[in-house]
């Protein structure tokens, strides 16, 4: 359809392509062409030497094979290398889910105060999100019902600490149009911080009373979204 771009959805930290699931559903039944694709600091299987840089090769790489316009949209950490690496001019917006959209020499663990929080572990090379003490059900998935929290919970992986303290070297959303959704029951990410970045990067703000996963409990609405900033 010329009056649509594709979609390209972006996970954050520790996720996978599975978490779009329920907005990639409603999206393609309403005649979008949707690409989701795994971040390789999650998902190769050389992760634990890859870092920021290599996730934003992917987006690029993801964006260069899609015919005609793309919209972006990114969650949480996957608005890192989104913000790197969504510089081709096919790209049509950028919609960042609470999601870092950082400037240029900034790092994710920077922006979160330089120092790793207490529900991340640092084994070597590779991270883990939350323990008994901080369940990812409660960072990630709090306004889920029980068993589709526990269900997403166990997909959970391992990241790369690399992809956290590599800083960005270009800035997408300064030349792109963007908007930005912020969560506003997010256990995890400061509303005022997400209020701040969506003001900096020159973003359309939206507003959802969710969890830090709005893409599985309110896809509805995040697909009302997406919509609006994918049609041409």
């Amino acid at each position: 359809m010329s009056d649509r771009t594709t979609i390209l959805l972006v996970h954050g930290a520790w996720h996978g392509a599975w978490c779009w699931g329920p907005v990639r559903e409603r999206l393609e039944a309403k005649g979008w062409d949707v690409v989701a694709i795994d971040l390789p600091t999650v998902h190769a299987a050389d992760k634990a030497e890859l870092g920021m840089a290599d996730d934003a090769a992917a987006v690029a790489e993801a964006i260069a094979s899609i015919e005609g316009g793309v919209t972006v949209v990114a969650h949480s950490y996957g608005g890192v290398p989104t913000t790197q690496g969504a510089l081709d001019p096919s790209v049509h917006h950028i919609v960042y889910i609470a999601a870092f959209a950082l400037d240029e020499g900034e790092t994710l663990l920077a922006s979160v105060g330089g120092v790793e929080p207490d529900w991340w572990h640092i084994e070597g090379p590779l991270a883990t999100a939350g323990d008994e003490s901080h369940p990812p059900r409660e960072l990630f998935f709090g306004d889920l019902d029980p068993a589709q929290a526990a269900w997403a919970s166990a997909q959970l992986a391992s990241q790369s600490a690399r992809a956290f303290r590599e800083p960005l070297t270009r800035v997408a959303w300064r030349d792109t149009p963007s908007t930005y959704v912020i969560t506003e029951q997010d256990a995890i990410f400061p509303v005022v911080a997400q209020e701040a970045l969506a003001a900096r990067s020159g973003s359309e703000a939206h507003r959802l009373a969710t969890s830090h996963s709005p893409f599985l409990s309110q896809p509805d609405a995040v697909v009302d979204i997406i919509e609006r900033a994918a049609r041409v």
